[in-house]
């Protein structure tokens, strides 16, 4: 089969619903969850519009915004330049295209994070999940499904802090330096507001998740909505960052494709 006729086969399956297309972004707006570091850090700012015209004296025929946001707000992707241990790495335009696209790998912990929001992703839980499902493939997006979305209309439920500091669940120490070592993956996804767990700030390394995919080149992506929709195989994940030139990271637009059975 050509090009032309694999291309025409899939806008077939899209447009008879053959093939479903899973938006997992969460809406950006003002009172999307933020990441907020502790005194002495500074933190990013949350997400806001700048009318510079709407139907007006300034633009009679055209409305539009100024955009006023952080990389790393909402929905986001993590290039390597993000963080120390990747700091010679890939910043986000630099980002290969095919790494943007790939198989979905969703490994459900949600009925452990009920039971525990700091939760901490171990080897021996993508082990297990290889043993039902199959090696995860190369270049794959290993996606952790907690539940955490359901949260993600109060910030105060989603950063989930308290005087000890937030409490979310993601990856421990031995949990991300097996994704950045031992797999070939493109990158680790959750619902989270970061990659990293909320207790990540007290381990060795500080944030590990941060410090070995990253650091390995791997990317970070956060805050996706609709897990539960997917399968543990079978998606393919389409991530759109926009290609901000020297950008550590950028919101962006995240989509999974799902054969419907």
């Amino acid at each position: 089969m050509n090009q032309t006729r694999v291309l025409d086969a899939l806008l077939a399956a899209l447009a008879s619903g053959q093939v479903e297309i899973i938006d997992l972004t969460a809406p950006l707006s003002p009172t999307t969850p933020v990441l907020q570091l502790p005194p002495p850090f500074a933190n990013t700012i949350p997400m806001s519009l700048e009318t510079v015209s709407a139907f007006d004296d300034d633009g009679p025929l055209w409305k539009w915004h100024n955009i006023h946001t952080g990389e790393h707000t909402g929905t986001h992707v993590d290039a390597p330049a993000h963080w120390a241990s990747g700091r010679d790495g890939w910043t986000v335009d630099q980002i290969p295209a095919d790494r943007l696209i790939g198989p979905a790998v969703v490994v459900d912990v949600s009925s452990l994070v009920r039971e525990d929001p700091d939760f901490l992703l171990q080897p021996e839980h993508l082990l297990a999940w290889e043993d039902v499902h199959g090696s995860i493939p190369d270049n794959a997006w290993v996606l952790l499904r907690t539940g955490w979305s359901s949260r993600g209309g109060s910030q105060t439920d989603f950063l989930n802090a308290d005087a000890s500091g937030p409490h979310t669940p993601g990856p421990s120490v031995a949990g991300a330096r097996w994704l950045a070592e031992e797999r070939a993956i493109t990158g680790f996804g959750v619902e989270t507001v970061g990659i990293d767990a909320g207790g990540a700030g007290g381990t060795d390394p500080v944030f590990p998740a941060h410090h070995h995919l990253l650091g390995a080149g791997k990317l970070g992506l956060t805050q996706l909505q609709q897990l539960e929709r997917l399968p543990a195989t079978g998606a393919v994940l389409l991530v759109q960052p926009l290609r901000l030139v020297g950008g550590t990271g950028s919101p962006a637009r995240v989509l999974a494709l799902l054969e419907r059975s």
